[in-house]
């Protein structure tokens, strides 16, 4: 099986698409059909704009997001999936180099998913912290016995997970997982908790808009964050993208299931190769086990 996978939020960097921009009539386009929906450039801010622009949520999303998918959909027969997948933002990429979406939607929806949660960002001021060398278990116990907010976020790999939470309730479980034998505890500098029940004012902002957006059946399955199996339904797609806002990246969860439904070839579509790591420590681990 060979999977196509998509980066979130943190891939960015100044000079993403530059070149394809430049260099490919499609893309171009495409670039400019986004500067027209959003209505303001952001291809500016992507080519020549300065991190901090890049890091604002509000812009963060839709470049990432655009980065991604003209990426795909300039790649023409080489882009041939059996499945696709999405970290986070990453997912709605992957539903429109599937089918699923039309550029314009998706991209509508992104935004629309970037300007809710910078508003809960702004409401209930939060960050996240990157947990490594712990088991989940470990992980998930430590959190809950937390005062205030703190969740695991993001399973990125095996012994790699993000927490998400309120400050003081992320300092204190930074401390107790180290206490328990974590390597590393570190703050990132995120602008809100992602991926918690602090996100709740977001995700019901964002599921009127999914609602109301037209999905089809995508061309091969998405494997979806919320449950880390394959979707093809459109309303069972829609639901799940409405629960991610407040419901943890069970990503290494999708790569070893892919690995046991066949992977043979994961292709990173996006800015950066921060999954291809990811990819690779949990291939590693799913094959030591035994579970290929």
């Amino acid at each position: 099986m060979k999977a196509f996978v998509f980066p979130g939020q943190g891939a960015q960097f100044v000079g993403m698409g530059k070149e394809l921009y430049e260099t490919n009539a499609v893309a171009h386009d495409l670039f400019e059909k986004a500067n027209e929906v959003l209505g303001f450039r952001i291809t500016d801010l992507m080519f020549a704009g300065t991190e901090d622009d890049l890091k604002q949520t509000k812009v963060t999303q839709p470049a990432v997001f655009l980065h991604s998918v003209v990426l795909a959909l300039t790649m023409g027969e080489e882009f041939n999936p059996d499945a696709v997948a999405g970290h986070s933002l990453g997912e709605f990429s992957a539903l429109v180099a599937a089918g699923a979406l039309s550029f314009e939607q998706g991209l509508k929806l992104v935004e629309a998913r970037a300007l809710a949660m910078q508003k809960a960002c702004e409401a209930a001021p939060s960050t996240m912290a990157a947990i490594i060398g712990l088991d989940d278990e470990v992980i998930e116990r430590v959190c809950a016995e937390v005062d205030g907010v703190v969740v695991a976020a993001n399973y990125n790999s095996p012994g790699q997970v993000v927490i998400s939470g309120t400050f003081e309730a992320i300092d204190e479980a930074c401390a107790k997982l180290k206490e328990a034998g974590a390597r590393r505890a570190l703050p990132l500098k995120v602008g809100g908790a992602f991926h918690s029940p602090l996100m709740e004012p977001a995700r019901a902002e964002l599921a009127k808009a999914i609602d109301e957006a037209e999905f089809k059946a995508p061309r091969c399955p998405i494997y979806q964050d919320v449950d880390a199996l394959p979707h093809t339904d459109p309303e069972e797609i829609k639901a799940n993208l409405v629960k991610q806002l407040t419901a943890p990246v069970r990503w290494s969860q999708i790569m070893a299931n892919m690995v046991a439904d066949g992977l043979t070839e994961a292709v990173e579509v996006g800015p950066g190769r921060v999954l291809q790591g990811l990819i690779s420590r949990t291939y590693r681990e799913v094959a030591v086990s035994g579970k290929q």
